[in-house]
């Protein structure tokens, strides 16, 4: 279900987000929620090439291997 959500804006910011979104053809709601998706996957989640370093890097995966044994042991405590 879709959500309403009000966003107060300064009238430069919006001119910004009005213009780019024209250049789109799209409403500037589509345009400030495209770019924010774009935003949090671009810095949130590793990309394909992270992820092959991470899957490569032996000695970090045994720790986090270690980590999750010890999380479902209950051991240690969470910081």
């Amino acid at each position: 279900m879709h959500k309403t959500v009000t966003l107060r804006l300064d009238e430069s910011n919006y001119n910004i987000f009005k213009l780019l979104a024209s250049r789109e053809n799209r409403p500037i709601s589509n345009f400030i929620e495209t770019a924010t998706m774009r935003y949090v996957q671009s810095t949130e989640y590793a990309d394909e090439f992270e992820m092959a370093e991470i899957n490569q890097n032996k000695a970090l995966n045994e720790s986090l291997k270690r980590g999750l044994s010890d999380a479902k042991k209950n051991k240690g405590r969470f910081v």
